[in-house]
């Protein structure tokens, strides 16, 4: 089952490594006999598919996540083996897109104004205000 990230990049299954175990949650005396659980994993540093730019991009924003260079990605949430399986594929596709996607543009740093410097002194000057008028009369 190869993994589809984009138009131009597709993972194939001889990528990718799989591990099945018994899972915890709905199906009953099921989850007991069959090994729905799955973990999919797939080696970033020794890919293929990614040129040397997508790899760095890759190792370098899902770095905390990889271990020994690969990614794995786990699924329990459905019943059958089968749906894990797809859940898990669609789930490291959506990981690669995100670390592939590129970053907005930069944020140029602004001074607020003249106005909303005032403003803003004048609504803590009527907070001020407001909580003054809460205190005890001064005994003078």
């Amino acid at each position: 089952m190869d993994v589809h990230v984009s138009p131009a990049l597709t993972i194939p299954a001889s990528e990718l490594g799989w591990r099945f175990s018994r899972a915890s949650g709905p199906g009953g005396q099921h989850v007991n006999k069959t090994d729905s659980r799955v973990e999919l994993f797939w080696n970033i540093e020794d890919s293929t598919t990614v040129n040397e730019e997508q790899r760095e991009l890759l190792l370098d924003r899902l770095g905390s996540r990889l271990v020994a260079g690969a990614i794995t990605v786990t699924s329990s949430e459905q019943r059958s083996q089968r749906r894990n399986r797809e859940t898990a594929v669609e789930k490291l596709a959506q990981l690669i897109r995100e670390g592939l996607a590129t970053a907005g543009p930069q944020r140029r740093p602004t001074k607020p104004t003249r106005g909303s410097k005032r403003r803003h002194r004048a609504a803590k000057k009527q907070r001020s205000d407001v909580k003054a008028q809460r205190r005890r009369p001064s005994a003078e």
